[in-house]
């Protein structure tokens, strides 16, 4: 595998700031068992881009992951799990297309200062497709009607979750915990040993809910703690 440094732009998460990332170059070629390992050295993934946080004078984002057979829900994600006992869950194997019409819904009702925004049919199949495997989907659905849907990638060892989206109107119902408490449940019942969800910003607070589900492993310096 070889690597490349992007050159510095700016942060998008820390005002102020500038990031480069370290990014795997001819990506397209990598297998399954090597998507892993690079997730297990901290990396993660946009469509088929993947990379990792690599900034001269910042160290804010790391890479955190559940370890699912240690996990036990705090106050909140109890709470939350139980509002939510009226939502089925559903793993899909291929995309359709009522989820990108909730995509959409999502990120123009709540991303227009991203770089998402406007969606487009083909900026979200470049976003959730990788050629080295399809991501899995986890349909929450509220009496039959698809309300959220949290792509995730599977591994051997391991679920990444790369992104959710839900109803914009159902933010009471806190459809992205309740989708990574989903997601904690099916690694469990596919004996996986991890659920990897990203970057933790302890100075974002966009970002701060990951480090809410507890015991979590962040990586730092090369070594998981």
């Amino acid at each position: 595998m070889k690597f490349a440094l992007t050159h510095p732009f700016a942060c998008s998460y820390l005002p102020h700031q500038y990031e480069q990332l370290i990014v795997l170059a001819g990506n397209a070629d990598i297998t399954p068992n090597e998507y892993e390992a690079l997730l297990n050295a901290g990396f993660r993934r946009s469509g088929d881009h993947v990379y990792r946080p690599h900034c001269p004078q910042c160290a804010a984002c790391q890479s955190l992951r559940i370890p699912v057979q240690a996990f036990r829900a705090n106050r909140n994600q109890r709470r939350v799990a139980k509002a939510g006992q009226a939502v089925k869950h559903h793993l899909a194997d291929t995309d359709h297309q009522e989820y990108y019409a909730l995509y959409a819904r999502y990120i123009s009702a709540r991303h227009q200062d991203g770089s998402m925004y406007p969606p487009s049919q083909e900026q979200y199949q470049q976003f959730i497709r990788a050629p080295w495997g399809n991501p899995m989907f986890l349909e929450l659905r509220l009496e039959g009607e698809l309300i959220a849907v949290a792509v995730t990638d599977v591994t051997n060892h391991a679920l990444s979750a790369l992104y959710t989206f839900f109803s914009p109107e159902l933010a009471k119902l806190s459809l992205g915990t309740l989708a990574i408490l989903r997601q904690i449940e099916l690694a469990r019942e596919l004996n996986k040993q991890y659920l990897y969800l990203g970057y933790q910003i302890d100075q974002c607070e966009k970002m701060r809910y990951k480090a809410s589900f507890t015991p979590n492993e962040k990586y730092i310096q090369g070594v998981w703690y």
